[in-house]
C-alpha cells in the first residue's frame, strides 16, 4: 500500500507542468527558451511554408501565361508591379532591353552580356529574399538539442547534489529531479526535429523555385537574343 502511495506521488510530479514548476531556475530558463524556439519554429512553418507553396504555384502560372502571351509589351504592363520572382526577372530584362536597343547603334554582344548579368543578378536577389528567415530554422535545429542537453546536465548535477545533502536515495527522492533534467532534453528535441524537417522541406522548395526562375531567365534571354539578331 505504501509503495502505491509513493508511486502515485511520483507520477503526480512527473507531469510536464509540474516538471517545469519544480525545476531549478537555470533549467526553467532553458525550458522556457526551448518552448519559445518551438513556437517560433511553428510560426515560420505555418507562415513561411504556406506562403512559399502559394508563391511556387503563382510563379509557375506566370511562366505559363508568359509562354502564351502574344504581346510582350502588354504583358509587361500587366505584370510590371508583380512580386513574383520570374516576373521581376522579366521586368528587369524588358527594361534592360529597352535601354540597350534605344540608341541609334546597338552593340549586340554587349546587350546580351548586360541582359544575362542583370537577369542573373535579379534571379539571385529574389532567391535571397525568399530564403531570408530560413537560417532561423537551421539555427534552432542545430542548437536546441545542445541547449536541452545543457539543461539536462545541470539538472542532474543539482539532483545529485540534493541527494548527497539529504542522504536519501529512494526512488521517490531521485525520480523527480532526474525527470526534470531529462525533460529539458525532450524539449530540445521537440523544438529541433520540426525545425530540421521544415528547413529541409523549404530548402527543397526554394531549390525548385530557383531552378524554375533560372530556366525562365535563360529562355527569356534566348528570346531577346534572337530579337537582337533582327535589329538593324
Amino acid at each position: 500500500m505504501n509503495d502505491l502511495v509513493v508511486t502515485s506521488s511520483v507520477a503526480g510530479t512527473l507531469s510536464p507542468l509540474a516538471l517545469f514548476l519544480h525545476a531549478d531556475l537555470v533549467v526553467k530558463i532553458v525550458m522556457a527558451g526551448l518552448l519559445l524556439a518551438s513556437l517560433w519554429t511553428w510560426t515560420i512553418i505555418l507562415g513561411r511554408g504556406l506562403s512559399l507553396a502559394r508563391l511556387q504555384k503563382r510563379n509557375a502560372a506566370f511562366e505559363r501565361d508568359f509562354a502564351k502571351a502574344e504581346d510582350v509589351d502588354r504583358f509587361h504592363r500587366e505584370h510590371a508591379s508583380s512580386d513574383l520572382p520570374s516576373a521581376r526577372v522579366f521586368v528587369a530584362g524588358v527594361q534592360e532591353w529597352r535601354l540597350s536597343t534605344g540608341g541609334k547603334r546597338v552593340d549586340r554582344d554587349a546587350a546580351r552580356a548586360r541582359l544575362a548579368t542583370l537577369m542573373g543578378s535579379t534571379s539571385a536577389a529574389e532567391i535571397d529574399r525568399l530564403s531570408s528567415g530560413l537560417n532561423v530554422l537551421a539555427t534552432i535545429g542545430s542548437v536546441c538539442p545542445f541547449v536541452g542537453l545543457f539543461g539536462t546536465v545541470w539538472g542532474i548535477m543539482r539532483s545529485f547534489s540534493d541527494i548527497a545533502a539529504s542522504q536519501n536515495t529512494s526512488f521517490g527522492a531521485v525520480a523527480p529531479g532526474i525527470a526534470e533534467a531529462l525533460f529539458a532534453t525532450a524539449l530540445g528535441l521537440f523544438a529541433a526535429i520540426p525545425a530540421v524537417i521544415a528547413y529541409n522541406r523549404m530548402t527543397h522548395r526554394l531549390d525548385r523555385i530557383e531552378a524554375g526562375v533560372n530556366r525562365f531567365a535563360d529562355g527569356f534571354h534566348a528570346t531577346l537574343s534572337r530579337e537582337l539578331d533582327q535589329e538593324a
